[in-house]
C-alpha cells in the first residue's frame, strides 16, 4: 500500500513524469532551451539506458518543486544561470551530493562547496557590434555608457537574469552610486525600449536599428546554424568586454540535486555524465558554450572571438548585489527606454 501511495503521489505531483520505471529513469526539471539540452540528454540515454523524463519551463521551477514537497518527482534541476541554482538551495529543495568524479571535472569556483550544485557550462556576456558601422575592436562594459553611443545601443529586458547578473557585477566593481550612473548612461544610449531576446539584438543591428548591444556568446553559433538568422550573425562582430578593474562577465549553467529525488542515483549518474569528456565536448561544439571541464577544447568559432579572461568577482558577491541592481533598474525607469 505504501508503494502504491508513493506512485500515486508522484503522479499527482508531476503527471508528465508518471509511467517510467524508477530504477531506469531520471526526472529532469530544466530552464534550458530544448534545442540546447535535448541532444545531451538523448546521448546520455543512448549510452546508459536510463530514460530521461523532462519538464521544460521558463520560470518558477524552484517554487514548483518547493510546493510539491516530499512528493516531488524531480531528481535534478538543470538551470541556465547560477542564480537559479542558488535560489533552489535557499528554498531548501536541494541536497548535498559529494562525487569524486564531479570534484575532478568541475573547478571549485564553479560548484557549491558542499555539493548542492555543480556548474556544467558557461557563456560570456559580450557586446555585439555592427561590422559596418563600428570600428572599435576593444571596449569595456563602462564604455557602453559613453554618450557617443547615444541612440545606438540595444538589449533585452534589463531585469532579465542575464542582464541583472551583469548589472549586479557592475555594482560589485563600481559601487552602487557609480553603477547607477553607469546604468543611467546605458539607458540614455538606448535606441528603443529593451525587448526581445539576445538574438534580436543581432537582428536589430542587422536592420540598422542599433549599432551595439549586450548578448551571450553562444547565440552567434546558434544563429549561424539557422538559415533565417544567419544574416543577423553575419552582420555583427563580437567584442569581449571587461570591467576596467576586472574581466569578462560569465554566467554559469549547472545542475542541482533535489532533496526528495526518487531516482537519486540516476540523478548523480546524469550529472557525472554531463561533466564527462563526451558531454563537455558537446557543450562546446554543439552549443558553442565554454565547457567547465579543464582541457576541453572550445569551438573554433568561439575561440575566434579572442582570449577570454573571466571576471574574478565571485558569484556569491554578484548574487548578493542582484536585488540592488533590480532596484536601480526600476528606479531609473531603464525598461521605459531612452529619455
Amino acid at each position: 500500500m505504501k508503494r502504491m501511495f508513493r506512485a500515486g503521489a508522484l503522479c499527482l505531483a508531476g503527471s508528465l513524469l508518471c509511467g517510467a520505471a524508477a530504477a531506469q529513469s531520471v526526472n529532469v526539471y530544466t530552464y534550458r532551451e530544448p534545442a540546447l539540452i535535448k541532444p545531451l540528454l538523448d546521448a546520455f540515454s543512448a549510452e546508459t539506458g536510463v530514460k530521461v523524463n523532462v519538464i521544460f519551463a521558463k520560470e518558477g521551477l524552484e517554487e514548483r518543486i518547493a510546493a510539491e514537497g516530499a512528493r516531488s518527482p524531480a531528481d535534478v534541476l538543470v538551470t541556465a544561470d547560477v542564480a537559479s541554482l542558488v535560489r533552489a538551495q535557499e528554498l531548501g529543495i536541494t541536497r548535498s551530493e559529494t562525487s569524486p568524479v564531479l570534484a575532478a571535472a568541475v573547478p571549485a569556483a564553479l560548484r557549491e562547496a558542499a555539493g548542492h550544485w555543480y556548474g556544467l557550462s558557461y557563456r560570456a556576456r559580450v557586446l555585439y557590434v555592427s561590422k559596418d558601422r563600428v570600428k572599435d575592436t576593444a571596449l569595456t562594459y563602462e564604455d557602453a555608457a559613453d554618450p557617443r553611443w547615444k541612440g545606438r545601443f540595444c538589449l533585452r529586458d534589463g531585469q532579465h537574469i542575464y542582464n541583472n547578473m551583469l548589472f549586479a557585477a557592475g555594482i560589485v566593481h563600481l559601487g552602487e552610486e557609480k553603477a547607477e550612473r553607469w546604468l543611467k548612461g546605458l539607458r540614455a544610449n538606448l535606441a528603443k525600449k529593451p525587448s526581445g531576446n539576445d538574438r534580436e539584438v543581432a537582428k536589430d543591428i542587422a536592420s540598422g536599428q542599433c549599432d551595439i548591444g549586450l548578448a551571450n556568446t553562444y547565440y552567434v553559433g546558434q544563429m549561424l546554424k539557422s538559415p533565417d538568422q544567419k544574416p543577423w550573425a553575419d552582420a555583427i562582430r563580437v567584442i569581449l568586454p571587461t570591467f576596467k578593474d576586472g574581466g569578462t562577465h560569465v554566467n554559469l549553467s549547472g545542475i542541482a540535486f533535489m532533496k526528495h529525488a526518487p531516482n537519486a542515483a540516476n540523478g548523480l549518474k546524469l550529472a557525472e555524465w554531463l561533466a564527462g569528456e563526451k558531454a563537455q565536448a558537446m557543450y562546446a561544439s554543439g552549443n558553442f558554450e565554454f565547457p567547465v571541464r579543464p582541457g576541453t577544447p572550445v569551438d573554433p568559432l568561439v575561440s575566434g572571438f579572442g582570449p577570454l579572461r573571466p571576471d574574478p568577482v565571485s558569484y556569491e558577491a554578484i548574487i548578493k548585489a542582484r536585488s540592488k541592481a533590480a532596484d536601480i533598474i526600476d528606479r531609473i525607469g531603464f525598461n521605459g527606454g531612452p529619455g
